[in-house]
């Protein structure tokens, strides 16, 4: 598997971008391999988007991408919650729904369907899956989101001088827009949710699992409860783990599969 890095200049950031990826196109010519199972057209692209004080980072279990001949994009996204801020160079969401998978196409000339195209996550980019998925369904055919920092409800209460251990209100403004505002908000995930129903539009294949002994175990509940009350098909699931990156590469290695399959 190839490893690049590359930096381009991005015109939603206002600036050069970086991202990180791996591409199965390097195959060893001295072992049989299944051709049908390598053939350049079936590739897949994966988007793998980090958490809050994270960056690019290519935490997937590399032999299984190889093994399910997908490419991996890891972007970096800083601490936008993967959002369109208001102010200029701060369209995260449109960078990594439009512009990134766009330079993907035009210079590797995969992720052309949204069934080769899938989105992935942690914590804030678990958060980021989601909306991007329902942002853009027309682009990413699948979600996998992982301990998922669903906070849009508690954010949408946040008052001025207010905040909470992670950040303050003024970060929480800057990311999700005016928090009294929220509700009916393209940074609202449910907001995404009741607009693609309304339209009678499809929504990508979700995957969501959480930690029984996670901090963002309710949250997670709350969004698959507002899932099934909606009718959305999708799979949830939780099993023991804390937020850290053992559970998130257990979940990795079990729904990439189901994404592409």
């Amino acid at each position: 598997m190839a490893e690049l890095n590359i930096r381009f200049f991005s015109n939603y950031l206002h600036r050069t971008a970086e991202f990180k990826m791996l591409l199965p196109n390097d195959e060893r010519k001295d072992i049989p391999w299944e051709e049908e199972k390598h053939r350049p057209e079936e590739m897949k692209t994966l988007l793998l988007l980090h958490g809050y004080t994270g960056d690019a980072d290519l935490w997937i279990n590399k032999e299984q991408a190889v093994s399910l001949n997908v490419a991996v994009v890891a972007p970096n996204g800083e601490n936008s919650f993967w959002l369109d801020g208001e102010a200029t160079g701060r369209q995260f969401a449109s960078y990594i729904g439009i512009e990134l998978i766009e330079y993907i196409r035009m210079t590797f000339g995969i992720a052309m369907t949204p069934d080769k195209t899938g989105v992935m996550g942690f914590s804030m980019g678990g958060f980021g899956a989601i909306h991007t998925g329902l942002m853009f369904p027309e682009t990413f055919g699948s979600v996998a989101a992982l301990s998922s920092a669903l906070i849009h409800n508690g954010v949408a209460e946040m008052k001025e001088g207010t905040g909470n251990s992670v950040a303050n209100y003024a970060y929480y403004r800057e990311c999700f827009g005016d928090p009294s505002k929220l509700s009916d908000s393209v940074n609202n995930p449910e907001y995404l949710v009741r607009k693609l129903k309304a339209e009678g539009k499809s929504f990508p294949d979700i995957y969501m699992a959480c930690g029984t002994e996670d901090f963002l175990l309710e949250p997670n509940r709350q969004f698959h409860r507002f899932l099934e009350e909606n009718g959305i098909k999708h799979v949830y699931e939780e099993s023991e783990g804390i937020h850290d990156m053992n559970f998130w590469s257990k979940y990795a290695q079990i729904f990439m599969p189901r994404m592409f399959d």
